[in-house]
């Protein structure tokens, strides 16, 4: 995993920046309630999308493990709540004492032991009728575009990838086990991040985990059928993100 303290001084402009940010928080937006008092945002990084989820009379907590990212959104979050150093598996924060956890861009990063352990204490945390928030399938976006490169990769993710810890069906069984139900679902367009065949050949060879174990000849094969796309330098379609909320049941 990266080292995230290193990576804070330059996460925002090398993630999409403000408007990826807009984009994920306007998506948030949309399943947490307007009443909502007061909200965690776990794995708040730079803050970036923490200050753009407050609203008269919310608080704001921006929880992170690495203390260099919380140096860049303490400032962001100094006038709508603030920041704590903490784990997702173990909040600071009192039970039953908040209306929303939100997870953006965490658990495809992590194990899904840590993932169900995660869930289980942002149920803790809520107050009934509170929603926790998540990306779900956040990696497989990338593969899951509506054109010729993605008809290629998604057939070879579904031959070659392991499951991921944040596949919404199983993101859906854990919730359940925490006692949460579904309660809605948004998703957001992933602006300027589709690629074209000729840079899916090069992160094809050189940056998929999962293809790293594959079979030599299947990963030319993949190369192969990319290169034989015409306009080899032209963008394909952006992904779209998708996220998944769920509600501690009141009474």
């Amino acid at each position: 995993m990266l080292d995230y303290d290193l990576e804070a001084a330059h996460y925002d402009q090398t993630r999409g920046g403000v408007e990826r940010a807009r984009a994920a928080a306007g998506s948030v937006l949309e399943l947490v309630p307007a009443s909502c008092a007061v909200l965690v945002d776990v794995a708040c990084g730079t803050g970036i999308v923490s200050e753009l989820l407050s609203a008269p009379g919310r608080t704001v907590v921006g929880v992170d493990r690495s203390a260099g990212m919380l140096a860049l959104a303490r400032p962001r979050l100094a006038g709508c709540g603030g920041v704590a150093r903490g784990d997702a598996t173990r909040l600071p924060v009192a039970s039953g004492s908040v209306d929303a956890v939100t997870f953006m861009w965490l658990l495809h990063l992590v194990s899904e032991a840590t993932v169900a352990e995660a869930i289980a204490d942002a149920a803790r945390v809520l107050r009934p009728g509170g929603v926790m928030v998540t990306t779900v399938d956040k990696n497989s976006a990338q593969f899951q575009t509506d054109s010729d490169v993605g008809a290629i990769l998604q057939a070879a993710q579904r031959e070659l990838a392991p499951a991921a810890s944040d596949a919404e069906e199983r993101i859906r069984e854990l919730a359940a086990s925490a006692g949460l139900e579904p309660a809605g679902t948004a998703g957001y367009i992933g602006h300027g991040q589709g690629k074209s065949p000729r840079e899916w050949v090069r992160r094809v060879r050189e940056e998929i985990k999962w293809l790293r174990n594959a079979e030599p000849a299947r990963v030319e094969e993949i190369c192969r059928a990319l290169e034989a796309l015409p306009e080899q330098d032209a963008p394909r379609a952006d992904p779209r993100y998708r996220l998944a909320s769920f509600r501690l049941p009141e009474g």
